[in-house]
């Protein structure tokens, strides 16, 4: 869809986007607060951020409980959701362009507005205790900040998260509100028909009820070499593995896309040459790769499930073939057949006003950068190979690396994957 982005300063001290999309039915919004689980008070009370956000759709100015609010935000179609992060607490709307201003202004009340109350925080307590309970069970989100601990990162895991929600009372819910949700620590993305709405959607914003506050930096790690972590689930049928490699340092758009096609050469489809080998040979049903970059740190991350008996085999493919890649072993064909398929991929990533909102929001959420969509081929085109592999270097010898996985297994055998991935 094509559209044009500009970025807003507002008077409140506020910032973010507004994407013109001429002719779009459908208004999105994201509006962000550096609020999440990092930016709680103390450890104890860790689960505060992920609380405030089920909360926010609770009892406010205007509705006496979630009901009331849900029943008026929705009737004529509307969606709304959030989701909480290390760093994050984001709100996120999509609706039909005639009732934009009513959202607008329901969004505004729930942010700005709650009414937070003890029967409400009660009940959302044992939703989220229920939620989390639910993840234990989900092997890659019990396994994942496992991964983040072992390399230096200051979060808690899945059980030690639990632990919390049963310290936070509601003035703990009401100072982390009052301290995070403020004006300059707000970033907002609004996706839609713009043209001729501008100042009026600036006007609405800095008229939300905020307090000036502070624009939060994003916290510090030191991270480092890990040792590998065995999680032990005596059900677990085979290996739920996952490991990343860091390198200290903000990647820029291009050297993302680099990385991106590397992970398409390695596992991208069944004709890559970890996961498509692995697929041929009959060692794994799924696994992948993916690149991260926020405002501190990169992380190159593998993941998948594995049968015991084959665990062996499937290591030494990735070792052979990381290696490999390390070295420069990577053809022309498969380079550009990488960039092929990232132009495609690039063709289909922006057919909703949602989508649109979305790829904005990854980069500009976390660092602040705006990569204009339009310029995607261009920055495709132009990957070098050399560049690629100079980048993948740099992850591997960074030193920065961390392994976890679940299984029934010895921890010996765990450890002995994760030798696998020293190059």
């Amino acid at each position: 869809m094509r559209h044009s982005v500009e970025e807003v300063q507002l008077k409140n001290g506020a910032r973010g986007i507004l994407i013109d999309i001429p002719g779009a039915s459908v208004m999105a919004t994201r509006i962000q607060f550096r609020a999440g689980m990092m930016y709680a008070r103390k450890k104890d009370v860790y689960e505060i951020p992920h609380l405030v956000e089920h909360l926010a759709f609770g009892a406010n100015a205007k509705f006496k409980d979630e009901q009331a609010f849900e029943a008026e935000f929705t009737k004529n179609g509307a969606y709304h959701n959030a989701w909480t992060s290390d760093i994050s607490v984001c709100y996120e709307t999509e609706c039909a362009d005639f009732e934009w201003e009513r959202i607008m202004d329901l969004q505004r009340v729930s942010i700005c507005e709650p009414r937070f109350n003890e029967d409400e925080l009660k009940s959302e307590k044992a939703n989220v205790r229920s939620e989390l309970t639910g993840y234990m069970n989900d092997y890659y989100r019990l396994l994942w900040p496992r991964v983040q601990q072992a390399v230096g990162e200051d979060i808690l895991d899945l059980p030690e998260r639990l632990k919390t929600i049963s310290n936070i009372e509601l003035k703990d819910i009401r100072e982390h509100y009052r301290r995070t949700h403020t004006a300059k620590n707000m970033l907002f993305i609004i996706a839609g028909k713009i043209k001729g709405r501008k100042h009026k959607i600036a006007r609405m914003l800095e008229e939300w009820e905020l307090k000036e506050g502070e624009k939060f930096e994003i916290p510090f790690s030191d991270l480092h070499a890990g040792e590998a972590v065995s999680i032990r689930r005596k059900d677990a049928s085979n290996i739920t593995f996952g490991f990343s490699l860091v390198t200290p340092r903000h990647l820029e758009p291009n050297e993302v896309f680099a990385m991106n096609c590397l992970n398409h050469i390695l596992n991208g489809t069944t004709n890559s040459k970890i996961f498509g080998t692995a697929r041929k040979r009959g060692l794994v049903y799924g696994m992948g790769s993916s690149v991260a970059s926020n405002a501190t740190n990169s992380y190159w991350d593998f993941d998948g499930e594995v049968n015991v008996e084959n665990a062996d085999s499937l290591f030494e493919l990735i070792q052979v073939e990381l290696i490999k890649a390390l070295n420069g072993e990577i053809s022309d064909k498969d380079f550009e057949a990488a960039k092929s398929y990232a132009l495609g991929r690039f063709q289909m990533g922006a057919q909703t006003v949602g989508q649109i909102a979305d790829y904005y929001a990854d980069g500009y959420f976390t660092n602040g950068t705006i990569e204009r969509y339009d310029n995607m081929p261009n920055l495709i085109r132009e990957i070098d190979k050399a560049k690629m592999i100079e980048l993948a270097r740099e992850f591997a010898g960074s030193g920065i690396k961390g392994f976890a996985a679940v299984s029934s297994t010895e921890k010996a055998f765990i450890s002995n994957l994760e030798m696998r991935l020293n190059f």
